[in-house]
């Protein structure tokens, strides 16, 4: 039965920079890079070496502790450099891209003929389980495992998100078949959560053997974590694995076509962007082509995803594997004078959540944000702010100082299982004392799955 969830705390961040609805292209980048640490908790083996050729569907690495956790090349080519850093970890693997894209043939497959394991071990093997994610720990699901429900959140709440519903339109057959193939994977219920304050599109509303559940009220109404929270929620032994909308379509599409097509629909965001709009590319890709010459300065931060949970790159950099968007606004390291733009400037520009700065009059105002801190680290000291902003029935404070601390009896008790490091992004950006909040929540779910799980 379908379910309606309407959260009453949360936070939108009015930012610049929003994509304008219209699919374009570029030209297809040089080269392209698988990144190990967009996979936290794998330990990549390789089974290629610098100077080997592929073809995208190829297996390049697999996780040493779960050995048919496959990664592929998402181009052909030929692997020019396996980037390593301390203690030769390996951080990139760089492919030189052919002209023209030559695929693995991993065959048409038709789910009706398939069991359960046999479309297991096709995901496995043709690199496509990568996509898929556990609750708890927010690592790549564990194929061993068998999980009470999926989860597919429709929307994201977060600031200048990309739009599912646009991004998606047209991809009915490709994502249904991708529903088909998660059907095989557990006896629960496929969660697929919309935004209720929209207009779903009809990839989504007339998708078969899912419920639907409609979501109410802002950021982070989106995340995986919060609606697992408010319809179905873990507790210990149990597991709910998550995937995006968009993987689910490039599930289907290798399903349909036997070619492991990783294109997808990202958008280019932000203030500092001259023409945001959406791009079609291929994951992996070197981010050059599509910024060059659309920036407004060089004195910008570019992340692949969006502004609370993204990653800094270059701008020759690459898109992350889960990356859905790439957002570009101003890098924050400029002295700012304090009777402007300072502590006692009239904070017009500026946003709060609190109502120090007359900017609260106008909250739908869209703005110009850039990445300082406005102040140093500080002591950690309760404010009430991230409860404002955190619609869990968890107490955040109290949980990232068990954190902190590595009590693990309270972690349990005030419900690490239940969430993820981008649960607490909001909490990381309101607070005042400047904590690396995501970071901490990190290390505290490294934490229970080294002793716990």
């Amino acid at each position: 039965m379908s379910k309606t969830v309407k959260l009453r705390k949360g936070l939108n961040i009015p930012l610049l920079g929003e994509a304008e609805k219209v699919k374009n292209s570029v030209e297809q980048a040089d080269v392209f890079s698988i990144k190990p640490p967009d996979f936290h908790g794998v330990m990549p083996k390789l089974d290629l070496k610098a100077g080997a050729k592929v073809k995208a569907g190829d297996v390049i690495f697999h996780n040493k502790y779960v050995e048919n956790v496959k990664f592929c090349s998402p181009i052909s080519g030929e692997i020019t450099e396996v980037v390593r850093g301390a203690k030769r970890r390996i951080l990139e693997i760089i492919i030189k891209a052919d002209t023209n894209i030559d695929y693995k043939d991993l065959g048409v497959k038709d789910l009706n003929s398939m069991s359960d394991d046999e479309v297991k071990n096709y995901l496995l093997s043709s690199g496509l389980w990568p996509f898929i994610k556990q609750r708890p720990i927010d690592i790549i699901a564990d194929p061993t495992q068998t999980p009470k429900a999926i989860f597919i959140s429709a929307f994201d709440s977060s600031p200048i998100a990309p739009d599912y519903d646009f991004i998606l339109h047209g991809e009915d057959e490709n994502f249904q078949t991708g529903i088909d193939v998660l059907k095989k994977l557990t006896k629960g219920i496929i969660h697929l959560n919309v935004n209720g304050d929209g207009s779903p599109d009809k990839v989504f509303t007339n998708a078969k053997g899912v419920q639907i559940n409609k979501i109410y009220g802002k950021h982070p109404a989106g995340n995986i974590g919060t609606q697992i929270h408010h319809i179905d929620p873990l507790n210990k032994g149990e597991y709910i694995w998550t995937i995006n909308p968009q993987d689910v379509a490039i599930i289907g599409r290798v399903f349909n076509t036997g070619k492991f097509d990783l294109s997808k629909v990202i958008a280019l965001t932000g203030s500092e962007v001259k023409t945001p709009k959406y791009i079609k590319t291929i994951i992996g890709t070197s981010i050059k082509n599509i910024v060059e010459n659309n920036i407004t300065s060089d004195n910008v931060r570019i992340i692949s995803g969006n502004v609370l949970t993204g990653d800094k790159i270059k701008p020759d950099g690459f898109l992350g594997f889960y990356a859905n968007q790439i957002t570009v606004i101003p890098e924050g390291n400029q002295s700012k004078f304090f009777l402007t733009d300072g502590w006692l400037g009239s904070g017009c520009s500026k946003f709060s959540i609190s109502k120090t700065y007359f900017s609260w009059l106008m909250p739908n105002k869209k703005r110009k944000l850039d990445t300082n801190l406005n102040g140093e680290i500080r002591s950690f000291v309760v404010t009430g702010e991230m409860e404002k902003v955190f619609p869990f029935d968890i107490y955040p404070m109290q949980l990232i100082k068990s954190v902190m601390y590595e009590d693990l009896d309270e972690m349990e008790a005030l419900g690490i299982y239940e969430v993820a490091p981008e649960d607490f992004a909001l909490c990381e950006f309101v607070c005042t004392s400047k904590i690396d909040i995501q970071e901490k929540i990190r290390q505290g779910l490294d934490k229970v799955q080294e002793e716990i799980l």
